[in-house]
């Protein structure tokens, strides 16, 4: 018997040790745990996004990046599309971007998501301390609507 291959990939980033930029792995701490149980969506969070991720991607019909950011403002939730970059990175370096990862996934395996969204955190703190604001964290339930309705579309639509 074979395994349904993963449709949806969430591909979390960020240090539990920064604060707020731990937003992404306890995103996907909380989607492994309602997700985990489904096989067509694969979740993975790392401390930053590498190339080695792109046979991750290439693979499935939909990716959620999930991140914190500091350009929005403390605890502002933002879904937004996400495109390949229109050339690979010049130089490979060990931190890509979610254009960068989409551009190598389409230039290296001639394969993309049909679906790509980052979903972004305001951060308010990246010091050197466990846990998240109170801001981030009051803006938790706002993310995880996101998170569910995406994947509720994408599961539905593909």
């Amino acid at each position: 018997m074979t395994t349904p291959p993963n449709r949806c990939l969430i591909l979390a980033c960020g240090n539990t040790l920064r604060e707020d930029d731990g937003v992404g792995p306890w995103l996907a701490d909380w989607a492994q745990e309602h997700f985990g149980n489904q096989p067509e969506i694969r979740v993975l969070s790392r401390h930053q996004w590498t190339p080695d991720l792109v046979e991750d991607i290439a693979a499935v019909q939909s990716v959620l990046f999930i991140d914190c950011t500091i350009d929005s403002a403390p605890g502002q939730v933002i879904l937004a599309p996400v495109e390949p970059a229109s050339a690979m990175p010049r130089m490979l370096t060990h931190h890509l971007n979610a254009s960068d990862l989409l551009a190598l996934s389409r230039d290296l395996y001639g394969s993309q998501p049909r679906h790509a969204r980052l979903l972004s955190v305001g951060a308010a703190s990246l010091h050197i301390h466990e846990g998240l604001s109170d801001v981030v964290t009051a803006s938790l339930p706002k993310a995880i609507s996101c998170i569910e309705t995406t994947l509720q579309s994408w599961l539905q639509g593909c």
